[in-house]
């Protein structure tokens, strides 16, 4: 394919249904329709839609905003901060991860990191390594009740006050939050340094390029101009009514129309430069699509193998950096083998600012096609639900509901509705009927309630590369709870062919939760939790028809995922 063209794909059979769903949307208006803001693109009812459009807008309005970012930015500087720490989930803290991975930090600008885990030991690495007076801690969060995001800012702000004394701590603080959230009289309350506030009709998926993800960008010295100018320009290349002039309709329609042909695993492939992109194409498309029996399967870091390893359920979509041939090879084999696959050239890391906004609209438009609303997460608040109950029966009798295991190796508990002699039999039982069930078409997600460290990610890269080689089916990894405010409304709302494979863990040295900023009376802790988190959302996904296996791996995680490798 020649790599001149801005974009192009290879979609073999396939190709005359995308073309059909092509002309289908430009004959419907769709894009005129969607800069008009008309909800009836996606659904009859404007509810969840007319108040989540905002984004369209991102790009020129953020545009005035840069002067307020960058004073702010210097004053800090300019006052010793070295560091910030996000605190936040999901869309608060996905798009400043991709900024910070990408393009570093520049000279004399502040080292961002991201906290978006409630394990004890994360909480523990950055209050052991950061040095509380020479950190700026960002607390985003939209709704300002996202009880993760809200617990790290408890707990930090009473670890900032034994620093640096009460009267000073809240000016080691600033918010991002919707106007009237629960977070901005909070924020007032303890003097934090600043608030941004939001435009509240973006939803947090879609809010990249809001202050969301520029506020951390302009920490770590990005060029915000620049930024907005790329995704100035491909908002206004997706204006264009005709679709195939259009970048992102154009992805849009040929996402929706093979998912609907069943290619539903749209897997991402990054150069290593822009790697950290694909989790954040990972929650705006799970979120988004996966709800009322239907959805695409975004499979982010999944290690390309040779073509007889996929099922033929995948659409590729490869973003080629200029310059980076990483997987040149490894995409040609798989065109080569006849499958469906599309090609974004991206000039610079900078082209992110418009790839960011071509994904929104490709996934809204994606969203018309397999009719339903991308803005909502009807499935979301299953797992919450179930999580609050047990932290309530927590707080009140002292535990948390205990179950008991089918089959126990050693330090390894195995939970599930399995009569297995060892954790060989539990997996290959599991995977195999479930694979079978879904006739070759289900996908496999690993939920790893534990630790995320570069060690513990390696260990679950094996489990999934032995999961693609042995069954050809798409597999997904995240760390809880992060993926709960990622592809969690998937597992629950999407047509029910994931397998999900929990693990689980002791805390070693867990950290109670401040009742409140500034008081250390605490009645339950992160390592709780994490655990209620976590079977909440297995009791959700049993309710909506999963299939959940767990294994818990004691205190020694590393050897716990060995010998789950082992006995695969």
């Amino acid at each position: 394919m020649p790599e001149e063209k801005p974009y192009f794909a290879s979609l073999g059979e396939f190709q005359s249904t995308a073309n059909v769903i092509l002309k289908e949307t430009e004959q419907k208006r769709i894009i005129p329709r969607i800069w008009k803001f008309d909800y009836t693109v996606w659904t009859d009812q404007p509810t969840e839609i007319t108040n989540r459009l905002g984004w369209l807008d991102s790009p020129e309005v953020m545009d005035d905003a840069i002067p307020e970012m960058c004073e702010f930015v210097d004053e800090v500087r300019n006052e010793g901060y070295t560091h910030a720490l996000l605190l936040g989930m999901g869309g608060s803290s996905l798009a400043p991860e991709v900024f910070r991975k990408t393009f570093g930090v520049k000279k004399g600008y502040l080292d961002l990191a991201v906290l978006d885990s409630t394990d004890p030991g994360a909480v523990a690495n950055f209050a052991d390594n950061l040095d509380p007076q020479r950190t700026l801690y960002i607390v985003s969060t939209k709704s300002g009740g996202t009880v993760e995001t809200m617990s790290f800012m408890k707990f930090f702000y009473n670890h900032v006050q034994k620093s640096v004394g009460g009267e000073n701590t809240g000016r080691h603080f600033i918010a991002i939050t919707d106007r009237g959230s629960g977070l901005e009289p909070i924020a007032k309350e303890l003097n934090f340094r600043k608030i941004f506030v939001n435009d509240p009709n973006i939803g947090g998926r879609y809010s990249a390029l809001s202050f969301f993800g520029l506020v951390p960008a302009a920490l770590i010295g990005m060029n915000l101009t620049l930024l907005l100018q790329r995704g100035s320009d491909m908002a206004r290349l997706c204006h264009e009514p005709e679709i195939a002039k259009n970048p992102g309709a154009w992805l849009g329609s040929i996402m929706g129309a093979l998912a609907n042909a069943g290619l539903d695993k749209l897997t991402v492939v990054t150069p290593p430069q822009l790697s950290s992109f694909g989790a954040w194409v990972e929650q705006l498309i799970a979120e988004s699509t996966g709800k009322d029996g239907k959805g695409i399967l975004p499979v982010d870091g999944e290690k390309l193998l040779p073509p007889a390893s996929y099922g033929p359920d995948r659409l590729f979509v490869y973003l080629k950096l200029q310059n980076d041939n990483s997987f040149d090879k490894e995409t040609k084999t798989l065109l080569d083998a006849g499958h469906p696959l599309v090609q974004l050239n991206l000039k610079d890391p900078y082209n992110i600012g418009g790839e960011f906004f071509r994904w929104e609209i490709a996934t809204a438009i994606a969203g018309s096609i397999l009719q339903i609303n991308p803005f909502d997460q009807p499935n979301v608040e299953s797992a919450k639900v179930l999580a609050r109950k047990m932290v309530d029966s927590y707080k009140k009798a002292g535990k948390l509901p205990q179950l008991k295991p089918a089959f126990q190796d050693n330090n390894v508990s195995v939970y599930g509705d399995v009569s297995v002699s060892s954790i060989t039999e539990a997996l290959t039982d599991f995977l195999f009927q479930g694979i079978l069930a879904y006739k070759n078409r289900g996908y496999v997600a690993v939920q790893a309630y534990l630790q995320p460290a570069p060690e513990v990610l390696e260990k679950l890269q094996q489990i999934r590369i032995k999961i693609q080689q042995k069954y050809k089916a798409a597999t997904t990894v995240g760390f809880g709870p992060r993926f709960l405010h990622s592809t969690g409304q998937l597992h629950k709302g999407d047509g029910g062919k994931g397998l999900f494979i929990q693990f689980t863990a002791d805390s070693e040295n867990d950290i109670p939760i401040p009742d409140a900023a500034g008081n250390d009376q605490s009645s339950i802790s992160f390592g709780v939790l994490k655990l209620a988190q976590a079977l909440g959302d297995r009791q959700a996904l049993i309710d909506a028809g999963r299939k959940v296996i767990r294994f818990h791996l004691g205190k020694d995680v590393i050897a716990g995922l060995e010998k789950i490798v082992e006995n695969m």
